[in-house]
Parts: C-alpha cells; sequence; structure tokens
C-alpha cells in the first residue's frame, strides 16, 4: 500500500502542533506520536526535528534512549506477559513459553499475520492476582495457558 507522504507529514504535523502543553518538546511530541499511531514513524522523527528545531540525530537519540518507544507498527493486538517476581514464582515462565509457541515467536515481537504483538513486562501491577497478563489493556489475572489461548482464538480463530 503506497503512503501520500505529504499527507502523512500533514497528520504528523498536527499531532505534534496540537499538543495542549505549554511547551512543545523533542520528548513530548515523541509520545503524542506514539500515542496516535502505536509506534514513531520514520517521518515523524524528521518532522520532530524540524517543528523542535533540532537534528534529526538529536530526536533519534531521545527517541532511542528511552526503551518504550517502538519504530515498527504493532499488530492489531497487544498481548503483555507479567514477567515480575510473583507472576514469574506462579507460573508466568510456562504460560510465555506455551503462548510464543501458538503464536509462532521466539521472543517479542509481531506475528505474521500482523495481530499480535507479544511483549514481556517486568510488572503489571497485580501481583495478588499472579500470573497477569493484558490484552489490548485489560488485565486478565489468575491465568493459565488454556486461558489465554480460549481468548487469542476468541480473536484470530487462524490461529
Amino acid at each position: 500500500m503506497q503512503v501520500d507522504t505529504d499527507r502523512f507529514r500533514d497528520e504528523i504535523n498536527h499531532i505534534v502542533s496540537s499538543q495542549t502543553r505549554p511547551t512543545i518538546t523533542v520528548l513530548s511530541s515523541l509520545l503524542a506520536t506514539q500515542d496516535e499511531f502505536g509506534y514513531i514513524p520514520d517521518l515523524a522523527i524528521e518532522v520532530i526535528a524540524e517543528y523542535t528545531n533540532h537534528t534529526i540525530n538529536e530526536v533519534w537519540g531521545v527517541a532511542s534512549f528511552y526503551p518504550n518507544f517502538r519504530f515498527t507498527k504493532p499488530g492489531e493486538n497487544i498481548l503483555e506477559i507479567c514477567w515480575g517476581p510473583t507472576c514469574h514464582l506462579a507460573g508466568a515462565a510456562k504460560i510465555l513459553n506455551d503462548i510464543q509457541n501458538a503464536l509462532g515467536l521466539k521472543g517479542e515481537g509481531e506475528t505474521d499475520s500482523g495481530k499480535f504483538t507479544l511483549k514481556y513486562n517486568t510488572c503489571l501491577g497485580a501481583c495478588s492476582q499472579a500470573p497477569v497478563i493484558s490484552i489490548n489493556h485489560d488485565f486478565i489475572g489468575n491465568t493459565t495457558s488454556e486461558d489465554i489461548l480460549k481468548i487469542l482464538l476468541k480473536i484470530d480463530p487462524k490461529l
């Protein structure tokens, strides 16, 4: 699919310029862009550099410093598996292994179908419900591999 670069550039400019913060910074612009698209497109680095009067290297330096920024488009559904100590002790390792196998992944990343992005999370903040996962920011606690696989099959029956 061909992207209309000028239109995409205008869209990114609108995102950056529409921030309600009193001071628009490289970091706030990167955050606003990722909030909108779910990742930082290459063109956004250039647009943010122009808008904030920085070089592309300076913007890239900020973007690459923070591990929560993504530079590739995520899958349609974000699956996070908590890997914190409590979840680990409650069986997260088995869940992680089973889900990776079901999704055809060897680590974090996107499925070939583009339906899922698998992420490891060091803490989802629900230790009393361990093991915990999040699917599209909906938390599911006291879960098993079988529970998660049923949910994933509802999202993508071809799985």
